[in-house]
């Protein structure tokens, strides 16, 4: 009996030492990646067919979407180039977001600050009998909980029109 619990109980053991980093993102499906799946525009007649553009492999098509181009323009903007200057019509946005002070390498230390976090979260996350999210597991103190959030601006007598009522 001890041998059949061994047998059974160690496969477990050693499948649980599985590091696979915080967030696992691979689909158990056997069905198709909905997330792969692009939505096209309609199909354009071109007025005249010998005017089209040389085809270049790997290039865009016309009727190709872009997310990150209807998302800017969803929210007001466009797309342009990152490293262009601020429009003048941000220079105000810009100014009031700035006002504290801006750190020029808020990027390398959030990265670093991040990484010593990560760090120190997972030495003993790391062996898991079953596979969890260990994502939420390290940042769960980081979240933000909404409804706590929304009740004490509630109680503060903060108007909240765009919060669901209050339970």
């Amino acid at each position: 009996m001890r041998k059949f619990a061994l047998l059974f109980v160690l496969p477990v053991l050693v499948a649980g030492c599985a590091n696979v980093g915080l967030r696992d993102l691979q689909s158990t499906s056997k069905g198709p990646d909905e997330f792969g799946i692009q939505p096209v525009g309609e199909l354009q007649r071109p007025d005249s067919y010998r005017d089209l553009p040389t085809p270049t492999p790997g290039g865009s098509n016309r009727v190709d979407r872009s997310a990150l181009a209807e998302g800017a323009q969803a929210f007001g903007g466009q797309l342009g180039d990152p490293n262009a200057p601020v429009p003048a019509t941000d220079g105000a946005l810009v100014r009031h977001t700035s006002r504290l002070g801006v750190s020029p390498d808020i990027r390398e230390n959030l990265a670093q600050t991040d990484a010593k976090f990560r760090k120190r979260k997972a030495r003993f996350t790391q062996f898991r009998i079953v596979p969890v999210d260990r994502y939420n597991q390290a940042y769960r103190r980081e979240a933000l909980n909404a409804q706590a959030e929304q009740n004490r601006w509630r109680n503060a007598g903060a108007r909240t029109p765009s919060a669901p009522p209050a339970p």
